[in-house]
């Protein structure tokens, strides 16, 4: 999470406190038999409520994207400094680990910034990275709605000028299952090794 001012900072990370209290308590996910080291599983899957956003191609993307496969959410956005370039790389390197589960997980970057990253802006910035990766945004009601559906917060932080704020934002990964649905949570330190592992695992045991 960026460090931002004091205020901001504290809210951030008291929602952030509540939603890990939520999520507390490892799941054995169904089918039975999964655990995993790299996050929390939710003792109940959360269903996800219709949304629109934008896609990076510029397409709408909605809830029905989410369905038919994994798919791993994380909220950044493309001008963080030092953490969205870090979990983004560990990301790719998750994906080249996963071995024939690749297919069956998708990665999806969700930008928190929708006054400064258009659906072009997102797209290029994701090609650094993978340009597999998934890539979207909303404006600030439907990012708000969304956040507090999935279990994620963020906060604008101003800056010396209006251009130069920043965006400070929870940093775990929202695992959803192929029926859009919230069923866990991965946090850091990512270890892309582990979390491969884990990936492998829950896509093993619900074929």
């Amino acid at each position: 999470m960026h460090v931002g001012n004091g205020v901001l900072k504290w809210a951030v990370a008291g929602a952030l406190a509540v939603l890990l209290g939520i999520a507390a308590g490892i799941y054995s996910l169904r089918p039975q038999g999964v655990t995993i080291s790299s996050g929390t599983l939710l003792k109940t899957p959360r269903t996800i409520t219709d949304f629109t956003l934008r896609s990076s191609s510029g397409a709408p993307y909605t809830r029905a994207d989410l369905t038919g496969h994994w798919t791993v959410v994380f909220a950044g956005f493309t001008f963080c400094p030092d953490v969205c370039p870090t979990t983004l790389s560990e990301l790719k390197a998750v994906k080249a680990r996963l071995g024939a589960a690749a297919g069956q997980v998708h990665f999806l970057f969700l930008s928190v910034d929708p006054e400064r990253d258009t659906p072009d802006k997102i797209a290029q910035y994701l090609k650094f990275f993978d340009p597999a990766f998934e890539g979207a945004t909303g404006d600030t009601a439907a990012l708000d709605t969304l956040g507090a559906n999935l279990g994620f917060v963020y906060a604008k932080v101003p800056g010396a000028t209006p251009e130069s704020y920043t965006i400070d934002h929870s940093t775990a990964l929202i695992l959803i299952d192929p029926e859009a649905r919230v069923v866990g949570y991965l946090t850091p330190p990512f270890r892309p090794d582990a979390m491969a592992s884990d990936l492998q695992a829950i896509v093993a045991a619900a074929s």
